[in-house]
């Protein structure tokens, strides 16, 4: 989900430097104090759920932090658009700069891709990965158990796993699956330079073209096999490619954020991870409070008004640009008491962390697979896991798309 935004802004910091990419206030809904959105954000849902944000990319552009709010723009794709064509000349960006796949489309071509991707993802076809996705645990648990002490949780086990199951998913051969990763970890990361980022990407793209055209000649048990066999005829190189890039920038450093994250909550309550580690009927609820109160893709998807609408009593206007803060909303009270806080019993509770409506992530179930699968190994396996650092000391992103820690420093003996 987070593609054309990273494109977006390293393309803007090349050129005009870091510090004067966004101005502070439009930074307000990408930023936390810990695990937590700034006070301001909920300060700005209780004032105005949806409101103006000051942002260079376009004249007019509001925040939407509401729950019942976010939902409306979010499930209304015939007064909201999320065509690319609407983000061309916003920050220097050209039709070129277009990534592709789903995100960025609007039916029917959303329509007729999202058919060929769908019978991928449901329960019955993913059960399949089950075996594998508890092999991949277990490989980066006997990794960490070898490591020398302290093990950074991160890199280690949260960002192997979701690099490793999309290897599988896709089908990308075991020779390559090195690479696959190394490419997958360094497109994400702004810390090696605007350029490195930007080249890795580019890099990535070649080799998905690459696996496809392999996929081509000699279809596997893949995804990509699996949609060249039964629609060959229907999608381009390009399009397999840019469906399978899609997959990646959604699958990937969401889970990876997801993964790290919760482990963070859970090695903060001895009691909650003992839970897990012996019960295995908490683990359901507890994914689905950690992907609410954590919701790590802070912001959806731009969406643009086709028309002049009115939502909550706020009049927005056709052409204006409209962001849902997922991780306001899902801190909203009208989802009930406490939503500032974390609860593991608390039932049954909707939220936006997988988006809403048409532009659902298609990949929801599995990442909760994962997430299901990875927490209660890792405790099970460790049960005397601890931080290696005070709280205090962990670095989170400061302001970022996609929510995380840098690293996560554990003792795992």
């Amino acid at each position: 989900m987070t593609g054309i935004f990273t494109r977006l802004y390293l393309a803007r910091a090349r050129r005009k430097g870091l510090s004067s990419v966004l101005p502070a206030a439009a930074l307000m809904p990408l930023q936390r104090t810990g695990l937590d959105p700034v006070p301001a954000l909920g300060q700005t849902r209780e004032r105005e759920p949806i409101s103006r944000l000051p942002l260079p990319f376009a004249a007019n552009v509001w925040l939407v932090t509401g729950y019942d709010e976010a939902k409306a723009v979010l499930g209304d794709a015939r007064r909201f658009s999320n065509d690319f064509t609407n983000l061309v000349g916003y920050a220097g960006v050209t039709a070129e700069d277009n990534p592709g796949g789903l995100g960025f489309t609007d039916p029917p071509v959303h329509t007729r891709l999202r058919r060929l991707l769908t019978p991928e993802f449901t329960m019955r076809r993913l059960a399949r990965l089950t075996p594998e996705i508890q092999a991949i645990v277990e490989q980066r648990l006997d990794a960490m158990a070898a490591a020398d002490q302290p093990v950074d949780l991160v890199a280690e086990f949260a960002v192997p796993i979701p690099s490793l199951v999309i290897s599988e998913l896709l089908g990308v051969p075991y020779g390559d699956r090195e690479e696959f990763q190394q490419l997958s970890v360094a497109r994400f990361d702004v810390f090696d330079g605007v350029g490195a980022s930007l080249g890795a990407m580019s890099q990535s793209m070649e080799y998905l073209h690459g696996v496809v055209r392999k996929q081509r000649e000699e279809p596997g048990d893949g995804l990509l096999g699996a949609l060249i066999r039964d629609h060959g005829d229907e999608v381009s190189d390009r399009e397999l490619a840019e469906l399978a890039d899609g997959v990646l920038t959604g699958g990937f450093e969401t889970t990876a954020s997801m993964l790290a994250l919760g482990a963070l909550v859970l090695l903060q309550d001895r009691g909650l991870l003992e839970r897990v580690r012996d019960d295995d009927e908490v683990v359901p609820g507890l994914v689905e409070e950690l992907l609410r109160y954590l919701t790590v893709v802070q912001v959806a998807f731009p969406r643009f008004a086709r028309e002049d609408v009115e939502i909550a009593g706020t009049r927005i206007e056709q052409g204006d640009v409209v962001l849902c803060s997922l991780s306001g909303a899902d801190r909203d009270a009208v989802l009930g008491p406490g939503m500032e806080q974390f609860d593991p019993d608390r039932g049954s509770t909707s939220h936006l962390a997988f988006g809403h409506g048409l532009h659902r992530c298609i990949g929801a179930e599995l990442a909760r697979m994962e997430l299901r699968a990875a927490y209660p190994a890792l405790v099970r396996r460790f049960p005397d896991i601890r931080l290696a650092v005070a709280p205090s000391e962990l670095r989170f992103r400061k302001a970022s798309i996609v929510y995380g820690l840098d690293t996560l420093p554990v003792h795992v003996k």
